[in-house]
C-alpha cells in the first residue's frame, strides 16, 4: 500500500465490463464497476482506491495490441475485439485501416485512449483474412495472444548455420560424454509427433538391479545464451499447440531433425541415469551428458500393443520399464500425490479445416509410464540442486504448486455436500493425501468427473519460481522440469545450470534476479499459449455443433449459475448453456445454497453430475458459444 492508500495489483474484467483487481498478500479482490474502470483492461496492472473502489492509475498494460472483426458504424470503421472481456469497440480513422475489409480479422493496436467514455483510437497491424475461415480464425487466435508463427530471417539462418556445423561440434563430443549407443532405448511418444524430446533405456546389472536412463535432448550444447536462437527462444517460452499445429519454439531444423532423439541416428543427450531394485528403489543416480542412438521410434499405442500382446521389438525392456514405473507410482500415491485423467478430444479436420469427427483421446499405460519415468528425472534433478549448496538451491528454477487457499477447499467441500456426500465440515483437508481421499470417495460415482473438475479448478496453477515451496499436487519437496528442452524454454534453462553445478561452477548471486524474473514471464508465456490451445479446441467443438444445430445428444450438467446451466457433451466434450430464458416448462432459478436449478411450480430441479438428454439450439462462432436445450 501506498502513502495515498491505494493498493496495485491486476485486473479482471468480464465480458460485461465489471473489473476485479487482486492484490498480492489481501485476501479476496476489490470489485470495480465498469464506470470506474478508466481505460484498465483484462491483465492491466493497475492502482486501485479500495474506497472508492476505481483505478486510478494504470502502471502496465498487459497488452495493446488486439484481433477482431472490422464494422462500419455510422460512416466509420471499428474493431469488434474477439476477446470477450475487451468491453470497448476500437475506432479506426480510414488513414490507419490499411486494406482491411468489412468482415475481415484484423490486427489493431490501440495508439490512443484518454477519454474513458470515449472508444480508444486504433490503427490495423495485420490484415488477417475473411472471417469464419479456418486459416482466418487459428491465426486470428494466436495473434490475438501475442504469439507468432514464423521466424525472423537472422534466427533462420543461425539456425541452418548450426545445422552445417553439427557433424563438426558433435565429433567433440564423441570422447567426452558417456556413450549409450550399444545399449537398448527407444522412444515412446503420440503418433503424430515430430520431435521427441525423451527416450529410455534400460539393461540388466549383475547385482540383479537395473540401470535405467532417462535421456532429453540436449539442445543446449547447440545453442549459444544469448544468441538470437536463444533470445527468440525465451521470448516464446514454449511451443503452442492448436488443433491443427504446432507453433514450435524453436526452429523445426533444430526442433524436428537436429536436436530431436529421432530413431536409427546417433544423438547428444542430457541424461539422468539410476540403478534401481525390484521394488522400485533408486540406490544410485548420475547426471551427465551423453551420446545415445535410439532403436525404435514407438507410438503410445504400438508400446501398448507390446505389452498387452507381451510380443514385438523390446518387450522385455518394456515390461520391466513399465514394472518399475507401477512401483514408484504406488510409492508417489503412498506420499499423498494426486492424479487426475483429464481426457481430452482430438479432430479429425477437412481439407478446408472444417471439423468431421470429434474423438477422445486414450489414456493408454504407456502414458503413465513415461510420466513416471519423467517425474522421478525432474524431482531427481530438482532434489540434487537443492541439495547441493544453498548458492545453487537459490539460483535453481523450480516448478513450484502453492496449497490451494481455504477459501477453494471449502467451496469443494460444499459442492460435495450438495452432491449428497459427507465430508467433514471443520477439520478441513490440509494435505495433497487428504484431498485424495476426499477424490477417492467418489470413484465410481456419476458425480466422479464433476468432483474431479471441481477439485482441479479448487487447485492453484503450478508456477516456475527460484523459490522452492514444493509441489502441493505431486506431493513432493523438490520438482523441476528438465524433460522437454526443445518445447520449454525453463527446461533448456535448466539444463544450463545443471551443467554448470556438475562442472564444478556456481552461478554468481546476482543471477537470482534475473531467474525470478524469467519465472514470473514464463509462467505468464505457459498461461498464455494454453489459452490459445483452448481457444482452437473451443472453436473447432463449436464450429461443428454449428453443423448439426437440432440434433439430440447425451450430456452431463457440469456447471449452474444464475443465467442456465452448463453442460458438457459426452463425446465431443462440447461445453453450452442451457439458458433459463428457453426453459419454458417452468421458471427456473439458481438455488446457490444446494448448488441447483430449482423449477419455482413444479419443483423440478437440475443439479451437478446430472445426466441429460441436450438438444443444439444456437451456436455462435465469433463468441465459441453453444446453446443447448434440455430434451
Amino acid at each position: 500500500m501506498s502513502e495515498n492508500k491505494y493498493f496495485e495489483g491486476t485486473i479482471q474484467v468480464t465480458s460485461r465490463g465489471k473489473g476485479f483487481v487482486f492484490v498480492e498478500g489481501i485476501e479476496g479482490e476489490i470489485e470495480i464497476a465498469k464506470e470506474n474502470l478508466g481505460t484498465a483492461l483484462h491483465g492491466d496492472r493497475v492502482l486501485v482506491d479500495p474506497k472508492k473502489r476505481q483505478v486510478v492509475k494504470i502502471i502496465t498494460r498487459i497488452k495493446e495490441k488486439f484481433v477482431g472483426t472490422i464494422e462500419k458504424q455510422n460512416g466509420k470503421f471499428y474493431l469488434s475485439p474477439q476477446d470477450y472481456r475487451v468491453y470497448k469497440k476500437i475506432y479506426i480513422p480510414d488513414e490507419n485501416i490499411r486494406g482491411a475489409d468489412l468482415g475481415h480479422k484484423a490486427l489493431v493496436r490501440i495508439v490512443e485512449w484518454i477519454d474513458p467514455e470515449k472508444d480508444p483510437r486504433g490503427e490495423v497491424v495485420t490484415v488477417i483474412g475473411k472471417s469464419g475461415l479456418h486459416e482466418t480464425e487459428m491465426q486470428a487466435i494466436a495473434l490475438d495472444k501475442g504469439i507468432i508463427f514464423s521466424f525472423s530471417k537472422k534466427v533462420e539462418e543461425e539456425a541452418q548455420g548450426i545445422k552445417k556445423r553439427a557433424p563438426e561440434l558433435f565429433k567433440t563430443e564423441e570422447g567426452k560424454r558417456k556413450d549409450f549407443r550399444n545399449i537398448p532405448t527407444f522412444t515412446i511418444d503420440p503418433v503424430d509427433a515430430k520431435d521427441f524430446d525423451d527416450a529410455l533405456s534400460i539393461q540388466k546389472l549383475p547385482n540383479g538391479n537395473f540401470e535405467v536412463g532417462v535421456h532429453i535432448a540436449d539442445p543446449s550444447f547447440y545453442i549459444s545464451e544469448g544468441s538470437a536462437i536463444d533470445e527468440e527462444a525465451a521470448k516464446r517460452t514454449t511451443s503452442v499447440y492448436l488443433v491443427d499445429r504446432t507453433i514450435p519454439m524453436l526452429p523445426e531444423v533444430l526442433s524436428n531433425d537436429l536436436c530431436s532423439l529421432n530413431p536409427d541416428e546417433d544423438k547428444l543427450a542430457f541424461s539422468f541415469v539410476c540403478e534401481i531394485t525390484r521394488e522400485g528403489i533408486v540406490q544410485k543416480q548420475w547426471f551427465g551428458k551423453t551420446i545415445i542412438r535410439s532403436k525404435k521410434r514407438f507410438s503410445y499405442e504400438e508400446a501398448q500393443a507390446v505389452l498387452d500382446t507381451k510380443t514385438g521389438p523390446y518387450s522385455e525392456e518394456l515390461s520391466l520399464l513399465n514394472a518399475l514405473a507401477e512401483k514408484l507410482r504406488a510409492k508417489r500415491f503412498e506420499k499423498g500425490a494426486l492424479t487426475f485423467n483429464q481426457e481430452e478430444v482430438r479432430f479429425k479436420l477437412a481439407p478446408d479445416g472444417r471439423p468431421l469427427e470429434i474423438y477422445k483421446k486414450k489414456h493408454l499405460p504407456t502414458n503413465d509410464l513415461i510420466e513416471d519415468w519423467m517425474l522421478l528425472a525432474n524431482s531427481a534433478v530438482a532434489e540434487f540442486a537443492a541439495s547441493h549448496d544453498t548458492n545453487v538451491e537459490a539460483t535453481f528454477i523450480y516448478r513450484v504448486h502453492p496449497l490451494p487457499s481455504e477459501d477453494k477447499i471449502k467451496e469443494l467441500v460444499r459442492l460435495m455436500r450438495a452432491l449428497g456426500y459427507n465430508p467433514p465440515k471443520k477439520n478441513l483437508p490440509k494435505t495433497s493425501a487428504e484431498i485424495a481421499r476426499l477424490v477417492e470417495s467418489v470413484a465410481g460415482s456419476p458425480e466422479e468427473s464433476v468432483v474431479h473438475m471441481a477439485t482441479i479448478q479448487a487447485m492453484e496453477r503450478a508456477i516456475y519460481s527460484t523459490q522452492n515451496i514444493g509441489h502441493f499436487g505431486l506431493s513432493m519437496k523438490h520438482y523441476t522440469h528438465f524433460t522437454s528442452p526443445i518445447r520449454r524454454y525453463p527446461d533448456m534453462v535448466v539444463h544450463r545450470l545443471l551443467a554448470t553445478y556438475l562442472g564444478g561452477s556456481k552461478p554468481p548471486k546476482e543471477k537470482l534476479a534475473e531467474y525470478e524474473a524469467l519465472s514470473r514471464y514464463v509462467s505468464h508465456m505457459e498461461r498464455i499459449a494454453q489459452e490459445a490451445e483452448w481457444a482452437s479446441i473451443k472453436y473447432k467443438q463449436t464450429e461443428y455443433m454449428a453443423e448439426r444445430i437440432g440434433r439430440v445428444y447425451d450430456g452431463m450438467i457440469t456447471g449452474i449459475n444464475e443465467r442456465g446451466i452448463f453442460v458438457r457433451e459426452n463425446n465431443t466434450f462440447a461445453e453450452g448453456m442451457i439458458r433459463f430464458r428457453d426453459m419454458k416448462d417452468d421458471y427456473y432459478i439458481y438455488d446457490e445454497k444446494t448448488l441447483t436449478a430449482r423449477g419455482q411450480k413444479k419443483k423440478k430441479s437440475y443439479r451437478l453430475g446430472d445426466k441429460v438428454r441436450i438438444k443444439v439450439l444456437r451456436t455462435n462462432l465469433e463468441k465459441r458459444f453453444i446453446d443447448y436445450e434440455i430434451v
